[in-house]
């Protein structure tokens, strides 16, 4: 007796424990670990899907299309109901060898096994139609009818628009957080990349009841649970892509850039970067050929001259030498300065170019590009008080703006020639900064905002392609964040005195060829040496009208020659057909685009340069 209720008493123990452990892993599992079991079991018999919702389409000034989205078609695996036998099944319906489908559904597993991955995308559609007739063969793979972007105008502005391509595992690990997954497209560069948030709206959920086979029942709970996408906002830009695309037909064959802007807000009116690329070409897969071209090639096509090309400025630099010159009491409107053909250092000669020019003053400096005169304003300047100014201009600094791919440029000061030339230097090596060659860098988009300061008397506002961005389901509309305009502290009637000059170098200097027709306006050619034995670069700064400035544009050609010859004309093409409508049919006007058309940078090929790192 005693014996059975010991026995008893030790069954009941045990089935006592055992129930205890039961009980408390349950609790743990519903309670405790709730989050972790939710989705597995969850997802057992309940499919989530994201739905993605409508990128942003974006807009020129005038309310062009210039960029939207079109359907695309994609695959998505979710590795748990996928059977691996059935991997000769889809890699023969999608045309592809064995390996491939293999490779994707590992790289899926990794990512999450219960979880769909996208992992064929840009499907054809006979294709796609072809894999979705044999879906009931093919538990665990479902479709997504995503979006790819188009391209509506002439003008690519690949540099400006940027392009989207299909995210990288290093992205995702830092995304996965703001609902990326493996297969999401995302803004890589330019415009796509700076306001990929706002472009690319918020993604929505639908879930659907699948059986044990992963396929779809019907939707759970007839949608009750669904959240609708949100589209992302459209971009209005000051891009005009008639000047755009005018810009970019007069740089074939060359390389370099061309930035305007509008002087009175700072807006990007076209932003060119040649060579370039077909930003459509990301809508796809790229082959690894077409890959390494855009990345590795000498042309750079990736390159984006426009922010990040730094060369001298050359003679577009003297407007500034003028107006520091004047600000700091080194010259005034009235003093002259005496060029006999060149400025005497040390026994060393700088020559002025031309000839001997006599006695000038300020406007007749900058009409007749004198170099003894700026040498002069520069050694009675020290390098401190250059780089002070010429910071205050926006050079050798990044600009506030929605281009991400900047070069900042190099402006030196005491310190740079102390780590530069430890054993000591003397104005020797800073006199030809004076005529903008030498130890600088500038970029086009610098000298753009630089000439738009002239132009408006002396505002330096942040370059910006972006006008307003706007939902279009709800119409709501949001301005970019931009800081204030910078005032440059120079006295107005200084930038009188420069603009004038400015305005003789198009009437009667080196820009007379090029004076737009009816139109006054400022100009400023430029030619800087460039590095290895290479042909110089071409350069010119304009702004026009003259009285009611409406443009300011900056071009440079690389390795194509004096300033007048092929960017002045570019320039003042572009200015004629943003101001106008219309580029004039004079013969004057024929010819110059004619000139510019047969014009070419010196290919890369014949320089020294290449000519080096090829043979080695």
């Amino acid at each position: 007796m005693v014996d059975y209720r010991l026995r008893a008493r030790i069954f009941i123990g045990v089935i006592s424990v055992l129930l205890g452990v039961l009980l408390l892993r349950l609790v743990q599992m519903q309670l405790v670990q709730t989050e972790l079991y939710r989705g597995e079991s969850r997802s057992s018999a309940i499919r989530e899907q994201r739905v993605m919702p409508a990128r942003g389409a974006i807009f020129d000034r005038n309310g062009v299309l210039l960029v939207d989205s079109a359907p695309a078609y994609s695959l998505l695996i979710t590795p748990r109901y996928f059977d691996p036998k059935n991997i000769p099944l889809l890699a023969q319906l999608l045309g592809v060898p064995d390996s491939v489908v293999a490779n994707r559904l590992a790289q899926a597993r990794a990512w999450s096994a219960y979880r769909p991955s996208r992992v064929f995308t840009d499907l054809s559609f006979e294709t796609f139609s072809r894999v979705v007739e044999n879906l009931y063969r093919l538990p665990g793979v479902q479709y997504e009818i995503d979006q790819r972007r188009r391209y509506h105008t002439p003008a690519r502005a690949a540099h400006a628009l940027g392009y989207v391509r299909e995210i990288t595992r290093e992205e995702l690990g830092q995304l996965q957080q703001e609902d990326y997954a493996m297969g999401d497209r995302i803004g890589k560069a330019g415009l796509e990349k700076f306001y990929e948030k706002a472009l690319r709206g918020v993604p929505g959920r639908a879930f659907k009841l699948v059986n044990i086979h992963g396929q779809e029942i019907k939707p759970y709970r007839d949608g009750a649970e669904d959240t609708p996408p949100i589209s992302g906002y459209d971009l209005h830009l000051g891009l005009d892509y008639r000047v755009q695309a005018l810009a970019e037909s007069l740089f074939v064959g060359k390389r370099g850039a061309a930035v305007a802007l509008d002087p009175n807000s700072g807006e990007i009116i076209a932003l060119v970067s040649m060579p370039d690329f077909d930003p459509e070409i990301f809508a796809r897969s790229v082959d690894p050929a077409t890959w390494h071209y855009l990345t590795s090639s000498p042309e750079k096509p990736m390159f984006n001259r426009a922010t990040m090309s730094g060369v001298p400025p050359g003679s577009t630099w003297k407007p500034f030498m003028a107006l520091v010159g004047l600000q700091e009491g080194v010259i005034t409107e009235r003093s002259t300065i005496y060029c006999g053909g060149g400025y005497l250092l040390g026994g060393r000669l700088f020559r002025c170019h031309g000839g001997a020019h006599g006695a000038l003053s300020v406007r007749e400096a900058i009409q007749y590009s004198c170099n003894t005169y700026f040498f002069t304003v520069m050694m009675r300047l020290d390098v401190n008080t250059f780089r002070r100014w010429a910071n205050r201009f926006g050079f050798g600094v990044l600009a506030p703006m929605d281009i991400a791919e900047q070069n900042p440029g190099l402006i030196p000061d005491s310190n740079y020639y102390n780590r530069r030339y430890p054993r000591g230097w003397t104005p020797g090596y800073t006199i030809n900064l004076g005529i903008g060659q030498g130890d600088m860098t500038v970029t086009p988009m610098q000298l753009a905002r630089y000439v738009a300061a002239i132009a408006n008397g002396g505002t330096l506002y942040p370059p910006h392609l972006v006008r307003k961005l706007v939902h279009p389901e709800t119409g709501q509309e949001l301005q970019p964040k931009l800081p204030p305009a910078e005032h440059i502290p120079i006295k107005p009637e200084y930038f009188e005195i420069v603009r004038e000059g400015m305005r003789r170098v198009m009437e009667a200097g080196t820009g007379r060829w090029v004076q737009l027709p009816g139109i006054p306006s400022g100009g400023k050619t430029g030619t800087a040496q460039a590095p290895g034995g290479r042909k110089d670069h071409s350069l010119f700064i304009m702004f026009a009208p003259f009285d009611d400035p409406k443009i300011a544009i900056a071009v440079l050609v690389e390795n194509a020659g004096f300033g007048a010859t092929v960017a002045a004309p570019i320039a003042s093409l572009m200015a004629e057909l943003y101001l106008t409508g219309q580029v004039a049919t004079t013969p004057q006007r024929r010819y110059m685009l004619e000139h510019v058309l047969r014009q070419r940078s010196q290919p890369l090929s014949e320089t020294p340069v290449v000519q080096a790192a090829a043979s080695q």
